[in-house]
């Protein structure tokens, strides 16, 4: 009998990578008058001005509830895609930096509100204007009820008067990256997820997170062109200052088709073509003849190998300071490590590192949400290469995060080969340790579908900013990599054959 076609994820993913033998003739010369502007702008629409209150301390408001509803948002839309710094450029036009990473500084998220209809926030249609910290108010008619049929009557909008939604504008990735760039754009959405949560703690709210819509319909209310722009994500904003909106989990993925009989697709088309792959269509239910999805987690991590040395993880929390105020700075000085200076970090600190990533429920002490909303992370594997780390053998560790500890696949410094892997970049080699996130592609595809691409992607964006901030907060350097040579990682690593490698995260110190 013969074996089933690949699904369009395989195919998109098996299509992107990058190879030793091809990478140099697909290199090509990037058009900088084509360089894309990460910034939307429209000519019609009233501004609601929100810098007053972001540089004011809450204190400041305590006399006055409604200064304060607005001091919260702000805080909130600050922390997650606020514009943190600006960096001359020698091409002449300036580099502006924002509180979540973006591969390449192209920042393809685009920040959405829709108000149910508030006291202060009118009902419409919000853009988030991050180079000037306002939102848009581009449409004033209640949508709220269109959002619910795209999001199957979802419980978490019931009661919730905010949401966040967030999309993909596909061409400012897609200007470097070529097709590679739908990776990099729901990872970096994965980036801002993971700023969406632990801003909304500072704040007071808990983000209820929605993959399973119907994109056509988001998409037509946000009335964005679904040629060059796609919802991605829908995130509703309980606010736990009012017990109303104090909601139980729901649930966040739903499956789509999954697509075997897709034409030959000429190379730069095969982004949007995916894309529309992916989608949830009008008229369906979220069932998709797919089998129910219990999300319960498992109790077993998924690799037990034999005879392999097993390390505790178990770890002092890292300190986010009174009312997270170390956090909020955190997310403010965020910055993507450069280069390091090849020194070694200590157990503990990686440990710690680990903690904050993985073990949420540890943090709820210091008012972090302790069940923090992912798609699947049941189908997310985490692999970490060790070369310089004080007090652990170096080699590569299936890191297993429900017993909290280390299992060594193999013993050797990767340093070399961990430059190779990283298309020559200096910091896969000079790293104190490389974290790999990874999924069994061709079994997530079984569960959710061909969409399952986007939630594996932005839950892998989701951890590593974790990783990110925590790092920072740490004194240590941190780096993210979405370009490496795929299947070379697992060949040198002996990571299983059947992961799929997602997303690299250096970890070390900076030089």
């Amino acid at each position: 009998m013969p074996e089933l076609r690949q699904s369009i994820a395989q195919h998109y993913h098996e299509r992107t990578k990058y190879d030793p033998e091809t990478i140099a003739s697909k290199k090509q010369e990037l058009d900088w008058a084509k360089q894309p502007v990460p910034f939307k702008e429209y000519k019609i629409g009233s501004t609601f001005d929100l810098k007053p209150y972001v540089q004011e301390k809450a204190e400041a408001f305590a006399d006055n509830q409604d200064a304060l509803w607005w001091q919260r948002l702000s805080r909130l839309l600050f922390c997650s895609y606020g514009l943190t710094a600006r960096m001359p450029s020698s091409l002449g036009s300036a580099v502006y930096l924002r509180s979540a990473p973006s591969a390449g500084g192209l920042y393809p998220a685009e920040m959405y509100l829709v108000s149910r209809g508030t006291p202060l926030l009118p009902p419409g249609l919000y853009n988030y204007q991050c180079r000037t910290h306002a939102l848009m108010h581009f449409w004033e008619s209640d949508v709220w009820q269109k959002l619910q049929e795209a999001c199957f009557w979802h419980p978490s909008l019931e009661s919730t008067q905010l949401t966040i939604i967030i999309t993909g504008v596909f061409y400012r990735s897609a200007w470097r990256y070529e097709d590679r760039a739908y990776r990099r754009i729901l990872l970096d959405t994965g980036h801002l997820l993971g700023n969406i949560e632990l801003a909304s703690a500072i704040t007071d709210y808990r983000p209820h997170l929605i993959g399973g819509f119907v994109d056509e319909a988001v998409n037509e209310m946000l009335y964005i062109d679904p040629e060059n722009e796609g919802a991605i994500a829908v995130i509703p904003l309980a606010d736990l200052l009012d017990i109303k909106q104090n909601l139980p989990i729901g649930r966040t993925a739903l499956p789509s088709a999954t697509e075997i009989n897709y034409p030959q697709i000429p190379d730069g088309e095969l982004l949007n073509y995916f894309h529309k792959c992916t989608q949830i269509q009008p008229g369906t239910t979220g069932k998709l003849n797919l089998p129910e999805i219990r999300q319960e987690k498992s109790l077993e991590d998924k690799y037990n190998f034999p005879f392999c040395q097993k390390i505790s993880t178990a770890s002092n929390t890292i300190d986010w300071g009174e009312s997270l105020n170390g956090l909020e700075v955190t997310m403010l000085k965020r910055r993507s490590t450069r280069a390091y200076s090849g020194e070694e970090l200590t157990f503990d600190e990686l440990k710690a590192l680990l903690d904050f990533t993985y073990q949420s429920q540890n943090y709820d002490y210091q008012g972090l949400d302790n069940s923090t909303d992912y798609f699947d992370l049941n189908l997310i594997e985490t692999f970490i290469a060790v070369s310089g780390v004080n007090g652990l053998d170096a080699g590569c560790y299936y890191y297993a995060p429900k017993a909290q500890e280390l299992r060594q696949i193999r013993f050797k410094n990767f340093r070399r080969e961990l430059h190779f892997l990283c298309l020559g970049q200096d910091l896969g080699r000079d790293a104190a340790a490389v974290l790999f996130h990874t999924s069994d592609l061709k079994s997530a595809v079984t569960q959710y579908g061909d969409r399952v691409y986007r939630y594996l992607h932005m839950d892998a964006g989701h951890l590593g900013q974790r990783l990110n901030l925590a790092a920072v907060r740490l004194n240590l350097g941190v780096s993210g990599i979405g370009g490496f040579f795929d299947d070379k990682v697992n060949e040198v690593l002996g990571i299983p054959a059947d992961e799929a490698v997602l997303y690299i995260t250096t970890l070390g110190k900076a030089r």
